[in-house]
């Protein structure tokens, strides 16, 4: 397999760490959605990462639908998400958030330095709904008393927020302060002490893409 993109992304680290979980081998090819665009472009035509190629040259697009196929590879005894009912839901909801969280957070990152202006109304938008979902994670994770959001074994829900939260973190700082999420500053802390996590790490510093 092939996974292409920068672990700087929190969508691309996602599909990582979850690789490594299982165990699956894969080779990766660290392409920049600006730099190397027309390389992702003879892959997956929107130019996105992830990108997932299989071991039959198949390209797998977008995060949920390549962990959707490698919990479907791993096998129900071993995928990270629970196969049916309650917890399933949950679990989905959580990864949901997560996704969002990282979306709104990427979008703060284009509009400030990608777009080159400032909209008041947008940015404040954007602000609102990090905060809110932050604040709903925090709540959500403090009423669960185990070491993973779902149990004794780390699953999707929480390596989803685990990513999304260091992105926040470096990409944003002043959005991201520990003490206003304490149970979640302590998740994010032990995701990233986890071998697998730092084994996918890369600092989120952005370039501006060269002017056309």
């Amino acid at each position: 397999m092939i996974l292409i993109g920068q672990y700087d992304s929190p969508f691309v680290r996602r599909v990582a760490v979850a690789l490594r979980l299982y165990g699956f081998d894969y080779e990766h090819r660290p392409w920049s959605v600006f730099g190397d665009a027309d390389r992702i472009a003879a892959i997956n035509p929107l130019r996105r990462v992830p990108t997932l190629v299989t071991d039959d040259g198949e390209a797998l697009l977008e995060s949920s639908a390549i962990l959707d196929w490698l919990d479907e590879l791993a096998g129900p005894q071993k995928a990270l998400i629970a196969g049916s009912g309650l917890e399933r839901r949950h679990a989905l909801k959580v990864c949901a958030l997560a996704a969002g969280l990282a979306d709104k957070a990427v979008s703060l990152v284009y509009e400030r330095a990608v777009h080159q202006r400032a909209t008041p109304m947008w940015i404040d938008r954007c602000r609102s709904q990090i905060g809110a979902v932050l604040d709903t994670l925090e709540i959500d994770r403090a009423s669960r008393r185990g070491d993973w959001w779902f149990g004794a074994g780390i699953g999707h829900a929480d390596i989803a927020v685990g990513c999304a939260l260091r992105f926040i973190g470096e990409a944003h700082p002043e959005l991201m302060a520990a003490s206003a999420w304490p149970t979640l500053a302590a998740h994010a802390a032990r995701c990233e002490a986890l071998p697998v996590f730092q084994a996918a790490s890369q600092a989120f510093i952005f370039t501006p893409p060269p002017e056309s």
